[in-house]
């Protein structure tokens, strides 16, 4: 199957012939691929492309051959870089506070809400001054691709880039904040409050209503009132949307999340596709 290009940003300044000394973020989902190139000299975002799978039963195994077309038509794909970074995107993971860890025990931290099979190789990612553990499964197969292809690498799973960054941008923050990240056919709700991850978790939806629905009984849970806290959406979102204006109906306070990347762009980067790939522009 072939991939669907949905965004290609480049900055036409850059020699893209030479991009030995550059940076390559990637980020993996079963329906997608995206990948992003910053040059280190200028600490500048360079090119961010996207691309959509159309399967309806997507698999590993389909996702690689989709993946190994694309590098093949790619150019940019088969360029040398300096470093890379993975993402992978699924809802196989789960977070474990630190001084409950046992690292011999990571497939029981997901038998709970994840199917687990007897070869399936699990990993994790520590959050750094935040006491937490993402335990989770990758892609090993399109690992295994990617270190065929560029050499040594590091990867995270994007919910732990989502929530590092979130814990790390709003710790001096006075008021509960509650993050939807929206995805294609997912989000993630990730709560805040007192410095700490309070609720993290993924909800697939179709509707609007879908949607409004578990942030608001997310919330209930919580005991968090609508008046009062801050919702924050990222992602693919903008305030047309009608997710955006149905949780504003609901919420007093409803915010996008503001671009607070490290990184400059050209003037053809807008912050909604900056608010778009925020995981993939901040894995690195």
């Amino acid at each position: 199957m072939m991939a669907e290009k949905k965004i290609q940003i480049t900055n036409n300044s850059i020699d893209f012939n030479n991009l030995k000394d550059s940076h390559l973020s990637i980020q993996l989902s079963l329906d997608g691929f995206s990948f992003c190139i910053i040059n280190k000299d200028l600490n500048q975002v360079t090119t961010i492309n996207s691309f959509s799978f159309h399967d309806n039963s997507p698999t590993p195994e389909k996702h690689l051959k989709n993946i190994i077309q694309l590098f093949k038509t790619e150019e940019l794909l088969q360029k040398k870089y300096n470093s890379v970074n993975v993402t992978h995107v699924n809802d196989l993971s789960t977070f474990v506070p630190k001084p409950l860890f046992d690292s011999e025990k990571l497939k029981n931290y997901l038998k709970f809400n994840s199917k687990i099979y007897k070869n399936d190789y699990i990993v994790y990612d520590p959050i750094d001054n935040h006491d937490i553990i993402n335990v989770y499964i990758p892609f090993v197969n399109i690992n295994n691709f990617i270190l065929e292809k560029f050499g040594s690498f590091e990867y995270k799973h994007s919910s732990t880039i989502l929530v590092e960054n979130l814990l790390n941008t709003y710790k001096y923050s006075e008021h509960p904040h509650l993050f939807a990240n929206i995805c294609k056919n997912h989000f993630e709700i990730v709560i805040i409050a007192n410095n700490k991850l309070t609720f993290y978790n993924s909800f697939k939806y179709k509707t609007k209503e879908d949607f409004i629905y578990y942030i608001l009984f997310t919330a209930e849970q919580l005991q968090l009132n609508p008046e009062n806290f801050e919702l924050v959406l990222s992602g693919k979102i903008n305030k047309e949307n009608n997710l955006y204006q149905i949780a504003y109906k609901y919420i007093r306070n409803v915010n996008l999340l503001e671009n607070r990347s490290r990184y400059t762009f050209s003037s053809d980067f807008s912050e909604e596709i900056k608010r778009s790939f925020f995981t993939l522009l901040n894995q690195y």
